[in-house]
């Protein structure tokens, strides 16, 4: 067995032993987390470059005229889901910064590892690559739009549109740039194709890297403010336990394939912590509880996605009987 076959059967096991050493650095060398943070942003955008390069792009621009798929990730979550965050999050305290950290995390889907835990229950990981630039386009637009209206002007004011643009061009757009171009030197050229096979078995170990440097870098802040953000954690439970049935639904009344529906549940329910964690630094004083929030969000997320690797293909969305 290849060490990236080895890798794929093994994955879940090696993100728990990202996430059990960012905790150990974390709690046992807290001085080190600003020095780490400063690595979000260029390994997340190496954990998409590779992870862009495992769907052929002749593939992917299949997969993005799949209107029926689209409109349904599309629709589900920028329609649906801010109606079940705002009723969700009735029941929190009326504190801004904890809200505002709130909806930024959950008002976001996700636009990396969903394609990872997508394929391990068996969905369409190709659809949910090809909607990631569409979502995270209009995650820009929506975002600021949801925080006007949940918690009024004068905090949507305080979200700086720039970060967002920065995350899209560093993060998403040139990574996407890259892997076309890198599969544009593997059809021309020996060596192009040597080092596309060598990335290939890089989306695991990336993936525990970035959880590594998100956790161990803002784990300090969840400790330091954990009384005041336990009241998140049910409503982040509550999303990951309601979203998969509406997502089911949608899927369902589209009459997607088996897969689809299976991309449809988790892009619907996956939220887009990683790639939010920067907006949530970037906020005024004000708000500095924020990030403790979008990575408590990440950690509740973790353990749910781990669990619904099995509960969707085995129950929720199975194959049909023959």
């Amino acid at each position: 067995m290849d060490a990236k076959a080895w890798l794929q059967r093994r994955q879940v096991a090696v993100y728990a032993v990202g996430v059990a050493l960012a905790v150990g650095v974390g709690v046992g060398r807290p001085a080190v987390a600003p020095a780490v943070e400063e690595l979000i942003d260029p390994v997340l955008a190496l954990l998409l470059y590779v992870t862009f390069l495992e769907v052929p792009f002749v593939r992917l621009r299949r997969a993005f005229r799949n209107r029926r798929f689209m409109a349904g990730a599309l629709g589900t979550n920028f329609l649906v889901v801010p109606v079940v965050v705002w009723l969700l999050t009735r029941p929190l305290p009326n504190r801004p910064a904890l809200l505002v950290g709130a909806f930024m995390v959950l008002l976001t889907p996700c636009v990396d590892y969903v394609i990872t835990f997508t394929d391990l229950a068996g969905g369409d990981a190709e659809q949910v690559t090809a909607a990631t630039p569409a979502l995270l386009l209009a995650q820009l637009v929506a975002l600021p739009a949801y925080l006007w209206l949940f918690v009024g002007p004068t905090v949507a004011s305080a979200i700086e549109p720039r970060p967002f643009v920065e995350a899209f061009l560093l993060i998403i757009a040139l990574p996407l740039a890259l892997a076309w171009l890198t599969e544009a030197w593997a059809e021309r050229s020996r060596r192009g194709a040597s080092w596309q096979t060598a990335m290939g078995w890089l989306p695991v170990p990336m993936l525990a890297v970035t959880l590594f440097v998100v956790i161990a870098s803002q784990l300090t802040r969840v400790q330091d403010s954990i009384g005041q953000i336990a009241a998140v954690v049910p409503v982040y439970v509550a999303f990951l336990v309601v979203m998969p049935l509406v997502a089911r639904s949608v899927g369902a009344r589209l009459d997607l394939p088996v897969a689809e529906r299976r991309a449809l549940v988790f892009t619907s329910v996956t939220r887009n912590s990683l790639v939010v964690l920067p907006l949530a630094l970037a906020l005024p004083a004000a708000y500095q509880l924020a990030p403790a929030v979008v990575v408590t969000q990440t950690l509740v997320e973790l353990a749910g996605m781990v669990t619904l690797t099995r509960v969707v293909p085995r129950w929720l969305v199975p194959e049909p009987d023959r």
